[in-house]
């Protein structure tokens, strides 16, 4: 019995610290979906400006548009699919929009004009299973290893991106862009079979506040001006992504001089090197917390790259240095700018800060497309360039007034059920514990959200807090 009268079975600190192999499994699974999904939506990221060329109706608008619009479906649908997930359970929901993004891709494969590939990629985006897949890795993990598996998640996505830009340019010189369109129909419905064969069904699907968005509380997240200040990182990061790739095969192959089935000899070395050199900066960011300090350096370094696209997007050499600077700071942002939203939100609206975070995201990704395009045709690639390198501006100002973080990690517990007053003096103790700097428990969850010190916390007193059984 625990202070509040509640049996408990008490985890060890080895059950806080491993996950259980059908916990594994479902996060294999769903990383693995998320992965084919996203692999899919960027294969064309690298190519689809060259092949459009070919389209009935082409302008550098619609080539941006065609490009970025999936964020704005996906943006637009992601919520409601969420929801519905609580309603008619995930793993139907996921198969339904798996299926939407096949059709899309269908449609794109069919499309001989301009119109019906960005009616395709829009039904691609719509298929916006990303919030339902964290909706089911919660349902299938316990509260004390949901970090872990968010974390394979977010992984599988910057494999899948890196894998992306080298294998569109490879198999489009094999099957060309409508066969792009097929495979990313196919690798849908395989992510259908995993979801069926590996991905475990959970005994009981329920509303987690640390991997769901709330609505009500979305006007709070929004007038937090550090969780703000990310937002719009991430929606000038993807949005200067999208925009330099409306232009960035057509200066490779037009001024560079490199044949299009080629251009994969450009972005391997890229994705590789930037993915091993990242690394130093992500660990003195987090051990030797100099967040702020590695943030302003990765955006500083983007309007370097973006300037040197401008300038040098003549010279293969000139290419290739820029990119490699913009890919390390790329990967270097997108890896740390979710751990910073996690150390700046509420214990209790993780999952409310993210879903408006990846709103931005995807928005950025539309806006940056679309961007692209107007720019591309009215002024050139220099003009692209430019205009990214001022947006890039703008963010870094931005990042000079974030306050240096808190360097504190997300932790749960379920202490089952509580009522009112139990949940108070909850807190108080979990406060007491060492390396807890914030504790809130709700009592209908049954579940304490935490902010801790991973360097410092006490996991064994938090064990003694653990429920798993009922009275």
């Amino acid at each position: 019995m625990n202070k509040l009268g509640a049996k408990v079975v008490e985890l060890t600190e080895q059950d806080l610290d491993h996950m259980t192999p059908s916990e594994q499994r479902a996060a294999r699974g769903l990383a693995s979906i998320y992965a084919l999904r996203m692999m899919g939506l960027f294969m064309i990221l690298p190519v689809f400006a060259l092949y459009a060329e070919s389209l009935v109706g082409m302008t550098p608008f619609l080539v941006g548009l065609a490009i970025g619009i999936y964020g704005l479906t996906q943006a637009i649908f992601q919520i409601p699919f969420g929801m519905l997930s609580d309603r008619i359970g995930r793993k139907p929901v996921i198969i339904i929009g798996l299926l939407i993004f096949a059709v899309g891709s269908v449609i794109a494969a069919l499309a001989e004009s301009m119109t019906w590939v960005i009616i395709g990629r829009a039904v691609q985006g719509a298929g916006a299973i990303a919030a339902v897949v964290m909706a089911l890795t919660a349902d299938l993990t316990r509260e004390e290893h949901r970090v872990k598996a968010m974390a394979m998640i977010g992984i599988s996505i910057g494999i899948a991106f890196a894998f992306s830009l080298v294998l569109g340019p490879l198999l489009a010189s094999w099957i060309g862009v409508p066969g792009i369109f097929w495979l990313t129909a196919l690798l849908s419905l395989g992510g259908i079979v995993v979801l069926l064969k590996i991905v475990p069904t959970p005994i009981e699907s329920k509303f987690h506040r640390d991997a769901q968005p709330i609505p009500a509380q979305f006007k709070k997240v929004l007038k937090n001006p550090e969780l703000l200040r990310l937002d719009i990182g991430i929606f000038t990061l993807h949005m200067t992504l999208t925009a330099s790739f409306v232009v960035i095969p057509l200066a490779l192959r037009d001024y560079a001089l490199l044949d299009s089935a080629e251009h994969w000899w450009v972005y391997l070395p890229v994705m590789l090197l930037s993915m091993a050199l990242m690394v130093p900066f992500i660990i003195i960011a987090e051990k030797r917390r100099k967040m702020k300090e590695i943030m302003t350096l990765s955006v500083a370094a983007l309007v370097v790259a973006e300037f040197m696209l401008m300038v040098g997007y003549h010279s293969m050499v000139l290419i290739i240095i820029a990119l490699l600077v913009f890919f390390i700071a790329f990967n270097v942002l997108e890896a740390s700018l979710p751990s910073l939203i996690v150390k700046a939100a509420p214990a209790d609206l993780k999952g409310t800060a993210m879903g408006v975070y990846s709103s931005f995201q995807f928005i950025g990704a539309f806006v940056g497309g679309s961007m692209g395009g107007l720019l591309y045709g009215a002024f050139g690639l220099e003009g692209v360039f430019l205009g990214c390198a001022m947006m890039l501006v703008v963010w870094l100002f931005v990042v000079k007034t974030m306050r240096n973080p808190r360097y504190l990690g997300s932790f749960m517990i379920n202490v089952g059920p509580v009522d009112k007053e139990q949940a108070s003096h909850l807190v108080h103790e979990l406060t007491n514990v060492t390396g807890v700097a914030e504790a809130v428990v709700i009592p209908e969850d049954g579940i304490a959200y935490l902010k801790v010190d991973n360097h410092a916390v006490d996991k064994h007193a938090l064990s003694q807090f653990s429920y798993t059984g009922k009275s």
